[in-house]
């Protein structure tokens, strides 16, 4: 490792010495035989622009070359007019007698000059959206366009540029945003009195406050409670060298990638480190072996970077100077962001009550200033005047709160050399001057295919004569390419907008519309089986449409819809989830469900991954909120090294207590027939140890829990499914030896139950008896006379004394249940096969939710613990939920909303997995369980040492 600190170097501006060497190269005759002229315009993108294209002293020499050089005049530019007016230029607003117009920026629409040559950075070689318009103007006015980006030698390297001073500006401002940023967090540092880049009348000002700063981290006056600084460069260009320069007048200790873990765990704090990365630090191909510098110019697909899992996680502040291509793999993506910014749960190293940094990283300078590019979480470019933003990865969210508790400083002006205007025109004009008489040249008096200039500048050309020039005609399809929203359903529609499929219109609907009711730029299609639903749905806000659509006599229709749709989201019954994720893996669309992922699902894991589509399961409460509260507690006891030894969850939605007053003690607010049929499935879990097996038909009823977390509810369990599943999907198998995951319910609720059951009411076989299209219409009386072998016109009485037998001397509770439930009165049966599903029809009426009444969503984890040095803990965490009287119930604002949530995520590129996923890494479970917090969702903790 080499330390460098540079001492009292004396800094001066040069000038440009050697003469002005054109080797021979003439103007070519302009048509008149007028004298050949380039003009200056002033730039008016914004207030901040100061620089122009040529100084003075190129001007004069210009001038002195026999070319006639005019100004618009400005008060703005940096270099007054009076300079210009001295060097020989003549002050004019009318520019129409050049035949080359120069400017840096873009030049407003209405100002461009029909059949002209300009040059500037015109930003469309990438068919950037915003210029698509002045490019229009441009071919329509046959304008001959020279793009000083374009401008290359032989290699493809730029030759003419404000790198550098990029480069110096972007570390400067960096370096104020980073003391003002720390300052908020509770650390004063030396960088606190390092100004921005524009305040300072030239670079070596900026370089003594620099200076000055690198003296007092020398003194040792950084506090411990920052431990190492490690920036890391990216790039070799000018931009990042540029960088690099002022970074050096700190002291500092430039170190390799490999050394990164050991200089951010034991480096020393009297200085800084350095770490400059090349792509072949961390580009790979994908299919195995190292980078290969041509492979990757002409197919950057196949490669893949690992600097976010090598690089990034050792790194204080990330300085930005890459360019990046559409195809070339980024350095950060939004859900690296979530990892890198992740809360650190490690205790200060400093003094006791001193604070600590959220997260390692902590600043990031994008002077590349490419939204969405490189690192794809900066979408918007800051400004001269708001340099900085900080990043909330978990709300994916930036705001301009300095005292935000977490989250990145992020600096990405997008012209960063015009606050240091004077020496990057200086240098800028530099390196442009020796081509100012090819770019003369290429006027428009003269043929495209006959221009006397130089490759550099003809091969910069982007229009001529009203078209796109060979070079630059790729822009075209590019830019249908990115307006073509059918065949790329990721872009956004009509400019900004994306596209949700909700199929299905049951009870957690209204809180996923009322979700995207909100989001302006999503628009929502609400498939219904009637026409009556879906309007019901759409009428509450604008961006809301519905269409009738039958899934299973339709599938067609539902895989064009999908199609046209950037996210799926499935409410449907669960065994039609394996048809809808079909179609969307067909349709390379993402999905989302509440369901749980079925075997059926799983086997489509790898056609998903290989489609590269997203289909997030188990997306609701239970699963879903459940899954998320359970890994945050394990991941955050495996950081700390402790294991986890027990784990038992139950979670239920119930009536409020004073709407429980039915013999079921139970009301409706999703499927009936799921809410019964669950009890009769098979379940599965490990209770000390032992694996413990409850058959189908029944025996989880058999094998209540007694419920004593919350004392105040006279509440039972039941297990759910096969609980020991989870001790692999939780990362818990081994160390724990209890896995129990259950269902919450009054007591009493199983009573009744069972008795339905005993009555042949829970059957799901088909039955003529139960069949509406077999004879005339039966009551209930008639029904339970059936199911017991008894005539239809029994005296009702007698039916009870026979049912009650039947049931047996010690269930008067149970037989109480069913009477109460008037199954059986004369009241006329709705029939609908089965006597399950003619029960549930049944109980969806008479046990549904009335006006103002409230239902009650219960989840508690107990999970005991074993830390390293062996004291044993149980966290409780617990969510109580009640429905809102005139508004969503508790089930659907837990289920609806975190689907939406975790639908949003795919949708804004926060989740970009792919295959059959649940919600169980931090990247999802964090951002997720701080927006529900943010909608009245949130659990309560509770640690208890035991003994």
């Amino acid at each position: 490792m080499l330390l460098k600190w540079s001492h009292g170097i004396a800094w001066r501006r040069t000038a440009m010495t050697s003469p002005l060497r054109l080797f021979g190269r003439s103007l070519a005759t302009t048509s008149g035989g007028r004298t050949p002229c380039v003009a200056i315009r002033r730039e008016t993108i914004n207030a901040w622009e100061r620089r122009a294209p040529l100084a003075p002293g190129q001007v004069k020499k210009l001038v002195k070359m026999g070319i006639r050089v005019l100004i618009q005049p400005s008060n703005r530019r940096a270099f007054p007019i009076q300079d210009y007016i001295a060097a020989g230029a003549v002050v004019q607003e009318d520019l129409s007698e050049a035949q080359l117009i120069m400017s840096v920026k873009t030049v407003p629409i209405e100002e461009l000059i029909p059949e002209k040559a300009y040059a500037f950075f015109s930003h469309t070689i990438k068919a950037q959206t915003e210029n698509m318009p002045m490019l229009d103007v441009v071919l329509q006015r046959k304008i001959r366009l020279i793009d000083y980006e374009k401008m290359v030698d032989s290699k493809g390297r730029r030759i003419v540029m404000f790198g550098k001073w990029a480069g110096h500006a972007g570390i400067i401002d960096l370096f104020h945003g980073l003391g003002l940023r720390l300052l908020a967090l509770g650390h004063h540092t030396p960088f606190l009195h390092i100004g921005l880049a524009h305040n300072y009348n030239d670079s070596h000002m900026a370089i003594n406050a620099v200076r000055d700063a690198g003296y007092e981290i020398a003194l040792n006056k950084m506090p411990r409670s920052l431990g190492p600084l490690v920036f890391v460069f990216t790039g070799s260009g000018n931009v990042s060298r540029g960088a690099q320069e002022l970074f050096e007048h700190l002291p500092h200790e430039y170190v390799d990638v490999s050394t990164l873990p050991k200089v951010a765990q034991r480096g020393q704090l009297n200085k800084v480190y350095g770490c400059v990365v090349s792509r072949a630090d961390h580009i790979v191909r994908k299919s195995g072996g190292v980078y290969d510098p041509e492979e990757f110019e002409q197919h950057p697909e196949r490669y893949v970077s690992r600097f976010a899992s090598e690089i990034a996680p050792y790194a204080s502040v990330i300085v930005n100077g890459i360019f990046w291509g559409p195809k070339t793999p980024r350095l950060l993506t939004i859900p690296d962001a979530k990892h890198l910014l992740t809360p650190n749960v490690k205790q200060s190293l400093d003094v006791p009550g001193c604070p600590t940094l959220p997260h390692r990283l902590i600043a990031l300078c994008d002077i590349s200033a490419d939204p969405g590019g490189s690192i794809e979480f900066m979408t918007v470019c800051t400004t001269i005047d708001k340099p900085f933003t900080i990043y909330d990865a978990d709300l994916n969210t930036t705001t301009d709160d300095f005292d935000a508790p977490k989250g990145c400083l992020i600096c990405s002006i997008d012209n960063m050399p015009a606050q240091m205007p004077i020496e990057a025109t200086e240098q800028f004009g530099n390196l442009l001057l020796p081509y100012v008489p090819d770019m003369l040249n290429c006027s428009t008096d003269h043929p495209f295919d006959r221009l006397q200039c130089r490759d550099e500048v003809k091969n910069a050309i982007i229009t001529s004569d009203g078209k796109l020039t060979p070079n630059f005609e790729y822009i075209a399809p590019l830019r249908l390419e990115k307006e073509n929203t059918s065949a790329h359903k990721s872009r956004i529609v009509g400019g900004n907008r994306k596209r949700v499929l909700l199929l299905g219109a049951g009870y957690v609907t209204g809180p996923i519309i009322n979700y995207f009711s909100k989001e302006k730029n999503i628009e929502v299609t609400v498939a219904t089986e009637t026409q009556q639903d879906g309007q019901r749905l759409a009428a509450r806000s604008d961006n809301i449409t519905s269409r009738v659509l039958d899934v299973i006599k339709d599938p067609d229709a539902l895989e064009a819809m999908i199609g046209e749709h950037d996210i799926c989201m499935s409410l449907l019954p669960y065994n039609l989830h394996p048809l809808v994720a079909k179609l969307c893996i067909k349709r390379k669309t993402n999905m989302v469900t509440s369901s749980y992922i079925s075997p059926e699902l799983q086997a489509l894991d790898h056609a998903a991954q290989e489609a590269g589509v997203t289909i997030m399961n188990e997306s609701g409460l239970d699963p879903g909120i459940d899954h998320m509260l359970a890994m945050e507690c394990i991941d955050r006891v495996h950081e700390h090294g402790g294991k986890v030894i027990s784990f038992e969850s139950f979670c239920g939605g119930i009536p409020a207590p004073e709407c429980s007053d039915n013999p079921l003690r139970y009301k409706f607010s999703w499927s009936p027939k799921a809410v019964l049929q669950a009890l009769l499935n098979p379940a599965k879990f490990m209770k000390d140890g032992k694996v413990i097996e409850l058959p189908a038909g029944g025996g989880v009823l058999d094998s209540e829990f007694q419920i004593n977390f919350m004392p105040g509810f006279n509440l039972v369990g039941f297990a759910n499914r096969d609980s020991t599943l989870y001790a692999d999907v939780y990362g818990i198998a081994g160390d724990c030896k209890t896995v129990l995951r259950g269902t919450l319910r009054y007591k009493g609720f199983s009573s009744a139950v069972k008795a339905m059951k005993k009555v042949g009411l829970l059957s799901a076989e088909k039955s003529p008896l139960f069949n509406s299209a077999i004879g005339p219409d039966l009551t209930w009386k008639q029904l339970m006379a059936g199911l017991m072998n008894q005539q239809m016109d029994i005296f009702p009485d007698s039916l009870r004394n026979i049912a009650a037998e039947k049931l047996g001397k010690d269930m008067k509770f149970e037989f109480e249940a069913l009477n109460q439930l008037d199954l059986f009165s004369e009241t006329v049966a709705e029939r609908y096969g089965t006597p399950l599903d003619t029960l549930a029809g049944h109980l969806a009426k008479e046990l549904a939710y009335k006006p103002k009444e409230r239902d009650l969503v219960i989840l508690n984890h107990d999970i005991k613990i074993q830390l390293p040095g062996g004291t044993r803990e149980r966290h409780r965490i617990h969510l109580t939920a009640y429905g809102e009287p005139e508004g969503f119930s508790a089930m659907a604002r837990t289920v609806g909303y975190t689907s939406a949530i975790v639908a949003k995520m795919i949708l804004d590129g926060e989740i970009q997995k792919t295959g059959m996923l649940r919600p169980l890494t931090k990247e999802v479970y964090r951002p997720a369980l701080a927006r529900l917090k943010d909608l009245g969702i949130e659990p309560i903790t509770n640690i208890t040492t035991l003994s």
